[in-house]
């Protein structure tokens, strides 16, 4: 027999104790919703005379963490799990759980819970400060900190960036009581979620936007049932007018849209500078298609609020709208960015062993394929694309670049860039003709010249408020290739701030992408902007001052964001791959010959087209990148995507792969997750009976079905929509 467990993942310490001595130490690093739980285990193994004993743990969530009793039976749990002996006569003494301890983190206090239960024996709770002092557990920690552990588990379900080895996820709710019990603790805890933190995007918690409240629409609108939520809310309402905002998206969620305009008027007229509530008009506007009535509501919520991003980030998508693309552009280089904050996760001692068992049935099903070492290869420029790494304000900042893409041409788009922000040459021309004086700012020559005569200020740039990329950079700096075909950088003057001056820029190779006749010219690099100065550099260079270019060319323009510029960079390196993609693909097809990829080249190109907003090429490349392997990214992807069409089959294809791969690595909650709320999408429309048939006709491997119809029982035990046909 093992002394490990048979179907539950593990790390076997190499002292015992050592992962929770860890988790004591990094209890102050934790600054929102806190790790996942921590369970540690000591298994013993004979006689006490000569009694072995190893301590091993893993990461759970879903387990009631309202009280010592509801842990202890967890860990009672556990003791189902362990192998037993074989024996020729009765019942062998093997392995078996002796002691344990659970750690979790009450997000509110600060502080982590920690329950030692014996086997036989007692239970002993109390709990860990950030400094490691013990204190006593009282029932008003006890509820914080279940509240806690029900929101890290709905926060995080299908979070990518909190995905760890040896994470088991059980189900929060499995009855209608255990729904109650959460929604009273969140109505007594309500107004201390600002506590929690928020999204990334939000600069300051606040008693609407928050993980609590984030974690409440979640939990009943990925489900489509709003109307729990609304009620909630409506109590909630009475004692705080600012909940309007959550009440009002609820009623829209419950397509009561004529009560979400009542609550929304009545709380403005109550409070009129509340920007959560003229975000919820903000994006009720849009939905209609009331792009100038939109403006004027982000307007005001602008001036509510100037220092949050979400304001600026809707008034900028109002002008996208209205196809004030200059005035978009604007909006966007006067967002204020925040710095993304990782998920809460501690650092543990290297394992001595690491066990990660596969379920027998998940092995025979043949549904999970292994992946080959060929099917995981990438070109390098692929693997390098930057905008993959973007997090919090700046993908967002990007995915409305995309759009303004989208909507315009890249050439276009540079060319506005160019006639609202102050171009460098612009710049230095200006000043040559004018003779101004500007020894405490330095500009990098976009084309690295070095013939002006104030070229010496060009050596210490990086320490300056104006900075830009060389165009003489080496590859590496610059805009990575695929390896397919002759590359090059197309430079002309297209309006956005060039000239034909026989810079070094135009003696870039102009050779063509493939065949002539079916590629399109790539984008152009964009020309280097004149920056604002950071804020280290406000009060030691004067940077560009109004006097520097009053009654200039450029006197109406404004000096671009660093970060924006940099994500202008990232967007061209976006484009310039995926449409060397496309005309490969066009060259390919007019020769009749079979274009292909690695199952890793297509995953990456189809999240290439998804943030570019081409979903039909996305589609596309997902379908090929699981022809040739097996991929949960891309599975997700066109799960989302089938479900929004109403194809039932392909949706329930992909949920069934999706859902073994889930339990392979023992993520068994069933809601939330994205593969519920696509069932659930097409319940609207097909009833979920209808799903039950054909999951049942599909002839599943052993031990799948039961693991489908989880999301049936649920659906049945909440009367989610569509249950009853």
């Amino acid at each position: 027999m093992s002394e490990l467990f048979k179907d539950i993942p593990e790390f076997v310490e190499t002292d015992i104790g050592e992962s929770v001595i860890a988790r004591t130490e990094t209890l102050a690093s934790f600054r929102e919703l806190g790790p996942p739980d921590l369970c540690h285990v000591v298994k013993s193994y004979g006689q006490k005379a000569a009694q072995k004993d190893i301590g091993s743990y893993h990461y759970c969530s879903g387990v009631e963490a309202s009280s010592s009793a509801s842990v202890a039976a967890y860990f009672n749990s556990l003791q189902f799990h362990v192998e037993e002996s074989p024996a020729w006569f009765g019942k062998g003494s093997g392995w078996r759980v002796r002691t344990g301890t659970y750690c979790c983190f009450n997000a509110f206090s600060r502080v982590d819970v920690r329950v030692d239960v014996r086997i036989p024996g007692g239970v002993d709770a109390y709990v860990v400060d950030l400094r490691g002092d013990r204190h006593e557990a009282t029932p008003e920690i006890w509820q914080e900190t279940y509240l806690s552990a029900m929101l890290r588990a709905i926060r995080y379900a299908d979070d990518a960036s909190y995905r760890l080895a040896g994470y088991r996820k059980l189900d929060i709710i499995t009855t209608v009581e255990q729904e109650e019990r959460f929604l009273k603790a969140a109505e007594e805890l309500f107004f201390q979620g600002w506590q929690l933190g928020s999204d990334p995007e939000v600069q300051v918690a606040t008693n609407i936007s928050n993980h609590l409240t984030a974690g409440l629409l979640k939990y009943f609108s990925d489900s489509f049932r709003l109307e729990r939520a609304a009620n909630l809310f409506e109590r909630l309402y009475a004692k705080e007018p600012e909940v309007a905002a959550l009440l009002a998206q609820s009623y829209i969620g419950m397509n009561e849209e004529i009560k979400a305009v009542q609550i929304m008027n009545q709380a403005l007229a109550k409070l009129p500078k509340s920007y959560p509530i003229l975000l919820a008009q903000v994006d009720f506007l849009l939905s209609k298609g009331k792009a100038e009535w939109a403006r004027q509501v982000a307007q005001q919520a602008v001036n509510s609020a100037p220092s949050e991003f979400l304001t600026w980030a809707k008034l900028a998508e109002a002008h996208i709208q209205l196809g004030q693309y200059d005035k978009a552009l604007l909006t966007l280089n006067s967002c204020p960015m925040f710095t993304f904050n990782e998920r809460d996760l501690h650092r543990m001692p290297t394992p001595a062993r690491t066990h990660l068992p596969v379920l027998k049935y998940i092995a025979d099903s043949g549904i999970i394929d292994e992946e080959s070492a060929r099917d995981n290869e990438a070109d390098v420029a692929l693997l390098r694309l930057p905008a993959p790494g973007l997090r919090g304000t700046f993908a967002k900042a990007y995915s409305l670049l995309a759009l303004l893409v989208s909507k315009i041409s890249w050439d276009e788009l540079l060319k506005t860039r160019s006639a609202v922000f102050v171009m460098e040459e612009e710049y230095r021309q200006h000043k040559t003709s004018a003779s101004v004086d500007v020894g405490s700012v330095s500009v990098h020559g976009e084309n690295g010249d070095k013939g002006d005569a104030n070229g010496h200020a060009d050596e210490d740039a990086s320490t300056r408020g104006l900075h830009s990329r060389p165009g003489s950079a080496p590859p590496s700096d610059g805009v990575p290739a695929i390896r397919v075909s002759s590359e090059s950088e197309r430079h002309g003057a297209n309006g956005n701030g060039s000239d034909a001056d026989g810079d070094d820029d135009d003696e870039v190779d102009d050779e063509e992408v493939g065949l002539e006749e079916e590629a399109e010219a790539l984008p152009q690099k964009p020309k280097t902007l004149v920056h604002a100065p950071e804020d280290k550099d406000k009060n030691s260079d004067q940077a560009i001052t109004a006097e520097a270019y009053e009654g200039s060319a450029f006197a109406n323009k404004r000096l671009c964001e660093r970060w924006l510029d940099n994500l202008f960079l990232v967007l061209y390196d976006d484009l310039r791959v995926y449409t060397i993609w496309r005309a490969e693909i066009s060259h390919f097809q007019m020769q009749h010959m079979s274009y292909r990829k690695t199952g890793t080249e297509w995953e990456i190109l189809g999240e290439l087209a998804l943030r570019l907003h081409h979903k039909d090429e996305a589609k596309d490349a997902f379908v090929r990148c699981l022809d040739a392997k097996f991929s949960a990214k891309a599975l997700l992807r066109v799960l989302e995507i089938y479900s929004d069409e109403g194809d039932l089959q392909r949706t329930l294809n992909a949920a069934i792969k999706l859902t073994v791969y889930h339990n392979r690595w023992y993520m068994g909650a069933c809601y939330p997750s994205a593969i519920a709320h696509a069932i659930y999408k097409l319940g609207l429309t097909h009833g979920l009976s209808k799903i039950e048939y054909t999951l049942l006709s599909m002839n599943l491997p052993e031990g799948v079905f039961p693991l489908m119809a989880q999301y049936i029982k649920y659906a049945k035990t909440f009367n989610v929509e569509g249950s009853e046909y």
